[in-house]
């Protein structure tokens, strides 16, 4: 699935090109992918004439601020892609959407899975939206802090696996961050959030950030689906520490890597130095 530096990186590298642009016309071939308005007729009505004013993100969000204050919130879910492509290239497979803009290109939404969605809201309708409104801080914005996370964390007896993926504590993480995050500080995947000392927190929020960081230096992190708006994939999961590391020697101390299902989910960690 993609997470935070993935769909930054797809905001990225969309914004420039379809900013000020126009959508002209929109081709809908999976009605359930848009999940607000429930009429694809008022969907397609609304939508066309809009201008594209600016490219946000919230989360795994991606925000397409329209005219008229309306915004198309897109989640990519598992396997989503939005692509810009000129209007001549063929239409692949798995093409739900295509959003046609005023130079000649098109916004191209397409997913293997369908698990993706559009809403299309008023801007003060977006908390509407369940996994908005209770999402917590971006983890490289001023509201992320030690202090935050300490607060959020002294009250989960949850693992601190799943505590980290839940998007009320930190905006954005997902599998992959949490196991590399989790390895960079040093904390076992299966602790109890809650029992997380002042500075294994202090480390793990240093760790969140620069992990998050490098991510979106290097544009992501591509095992099959990802790609950004130009079709490009990411270069982060040459950098990986633990993540599908499984039986790789440690970088830090060379003990083998071990998987494990914590919280329903397949956990990389390295059992010599994460304690």
């Amino acid at each position: 699935m993609p997470e935070l530096p993935e769909v930054e990186t797809v905001r990225k590298s969309l914004e420039e090109k379809i900013s000020g642009l126009t959508i002209i016309d929109v081709d809908v071939y999976l009605d359930k992918i848009i999940k607000e308005p429930k009429s694809i007729n008022i969907f397609r009505s609304e939508i066309i004439g809009k201008k594209i004013e600016r490219l946000d993100r919230r989360g795994k969000y991606l925000f397409l601020h329209l005219s008229d204050r309306y915004v198309m919130v897109i989640h990519l879910r598992m396997t989503g892609q939005l692509l810009y492509v000129a209007q001549y290239e063929d239409v692949t497979k798995h093409t739900h959407l295509i959003f046609h803009i005023n130079n000649g290109y098109q916004l191209r939404f397409v997913d293997i899975r369908q698990f993706g969605t559009i809403y299309l809201l008023k801007e003060d309708e977006l908390e509407t939206i369940n996994g908005l409104a209770t999402l917590g801080p971006e983890p490289l914005s001023e509201n992320f802090t030690t202090a935050f996370l300490s607060e959020k964390l002294s009250k989960k007896t949850k693992k601190i696996k799943q505590a980290l993926l839940d998007q009320d504590v930190v905006a954005g993480l997902g599998n992959i961050y949490v196991d590399e995050t989790l390895f960079e500080a040093g904390i076992l995947p299966d602790r109890k959030a809650n029992t997380l000392t002042k500075d294994e927190i202090g480390k793990l929020y240093q760790s969140i950030v620069k992990v998050i960081k490098e991510a979106i230096c290097h544009r992501g992190t591509s095992f099959r689906d990802y790609v950004d708006g130009d079709g490009e994939k990411g270069n982060h999961q040459n950098y990986l520490k633990v993540y599908q590391k499984t039986e790789q020697p440690c970088s830090r101390c060379q003990c083998h890597i071990k998987r494990e299902k914590i919280a329903g989910r397949n956990s990389h960690f390295c059992p010599g130095c994460q304690h």
